[in-house]
């Protein structure tokens, strides 16, 4: 297998939870404090290797291109009253990769599908990631570098775990976890989607990111929709397990899930609070609020 430098961003969904804030933004740019969720992700990406970013869109997703554009107007516009630092910046962002956005289109929706709209970009022995919008992690190490790691260790379809509690196994895909290969890395089982407490396998839930060979793809362009219509990229995980190894890797770091409002309020809370600039004083802010 080649070195992976493609990534695929499931970008197509329209972001309901988040109206109406999301009819004119959408969801994959909401701010964590200064940067939106997608750039923290394609930041990560990069420090792994990946040159070629490739985002699935639907037709509401405009100013996720622009964001990646460069802006020369207001670069100047900066320099001109001396922020030049700030204009840098601005340009660095369009140079992180070279981006590529497909327009989900046809009937169906859901990840598979998005993913298989890249599948010709994909060679035949070139993995690649795969990211959702909503998940990323604050980490010493770069998460998308962790799964590089398995995968070089692996040779093999690596999945991004987190340990949760099987309380919580009703709010995401649970994985079964067999045999540590390596340091938080183990071969999987199985997978199950939101089996509740008392079914859940493990743990261990998926955590929205994932290096994969490119044998997912005739699996994926096979598969039917689920019971809701959607087409699922985690059932196409399930069938690979059967037909080949598939791994988990704990990614060692702290994973933020934006996708909800609870879960998005939360993480802009836990990176203000680990902001070098802003975390003293707002920590300082939430204890005179907590003890009004």
């Amino acid at each position: 297998m080649k070195q992976p430098t493609k990534a695929i961003i499931c970008a197509a969904g329209m972001g309901t939870r988040f109206l109406p804030q999301t009819k004119a933004m959408p969801k994959e740019m909401l701010p964590i404090i200064d940067r939106p969720v997608i750039q923290i992700i394609v930041e990560n990406a990069v420090k792994a290797g990946v040159t070629d970013v490739i985002i699935i869109t639907g037709s509401t997703k405009r100013s996720v291109e622009d964001h990646f554009d460069r802006s020369i107007e207001l670069e100047d516009k900066l320099r001109s009253t001396g922020k030049g630092k700030m204009a840098d910046e601005l340009k660095a962002i369009s140079e992180l990769a070279r981006f590529i956005y497909i327009r989900q289109k046809g009937e169906g929706y859901g990840s598979a599908l998005a993913v298989l709209e890249a599948q010709h970009l994909i060679d035949d022995d070139e993995p690649f990631f795969v990211f959702f919008p909503d998940d990323y992690f604050r980490s010493e190490k770069a998460w998308p570098i962790q799964l590089l790691e398995a995968h070089k260790k692996t040779g093999k379809s690596v999945i991004s775990i987190v340990e949760v509690g099987k309380k919580d196994a009703d709010k995401y895909g649970m994985a079964d976890v067999g045999e540590q290969v390596s340091d938080g890395v183990y071969k999987l089982k199985g997978f199950v989607e939101r089996p509740g407490e008392a079914n859940a396998p493990s743990d261990f839930a998926s955590a929205g990111s994932y290096l994969l060979t490119p044998d997912i793809l005739p699996i994926l362009a096979l598969k039917k929709p689920g019971l809701n219509g959607e087409y699922m990229l985690p059932d196409g995980i399930i069938e690979l397990i059967q037909k080949d190894e598939v791994y988990g890797c704990s990614i060692d770091g702290a994973w933020h899930d934006t996708g909800d409002h609870l879960k998005y309020m939360k993480t802009i809370v836990d990176e203000a609070l680990v902001s070098s600039k802003y975390g003293k004083e707002f920590e300082k802010y939430l204890r005179d609020r907590l003890c009004q």
